[in-house]
């Protein structure tokens, strides 16, 4: 829908009771289904409001009483989008933290040669180091 067509409907949508907007989502909802146009799939939480936005509807609630009860609903889908993202974020921060304190780590000694440190020096006679044998001498 281009954008002219867009603001035109939605000024006269302005001027609409609940009630006349409910008997016009009623029509764009047939129009959808006659013409078989697809529109974006609501997420889990716009499912729920709209099933209980139709419940109230049928069960005959007052307009009124139903626009403060989205009203909440729709609170309550904002809030949990935004800690669905601060939760997101923290993860990805989390993630590059944690990225950053391997790349930082010094490497571990097998990683490098496959020896472990101070192998690859000559034996130490003083301290009871031989080149044949890792056992320490045995007591005479």
């Amino acid at each position: 829908m281009n954008e002219l067509l867009r603001k035109r409907i939605e000024r006269h949508l302005e001027n609409l009771s609940d009630q006349q907007g409910y008997q016009l989502l009623d029509f764009v909802e047939f129009l959808e289904s006659k013409y078989s146009t697809g529109s974006r799939a609501p997420s889990t939480l716009e499912r729920l409001a709209e099933g209980v936005e139709d419940a109230m509807r049928v069960g005959r609630v007052p307009a009124v009483a139903i626009r403060e009860t989205m009203n909440a609903m729709d609170s309550a889908s904002r809030l949990m989008q935004r800690l669905s993202e601060a939760g997101k974020s923290a993860v990805d921060e989390l993630n590059r933290s944690l990225a950053a304190a391997e790349g930082a780590a010094p490497a571990s000694p097998t990683d490098a040669g496959g020896s472990p440190p101070g192998a690859d020096r000559p034996p130490d006679p003083a301290a009871g180091e031989s080149a044949e044998s890792e056992e320490p001498p045995a007591p005479a």
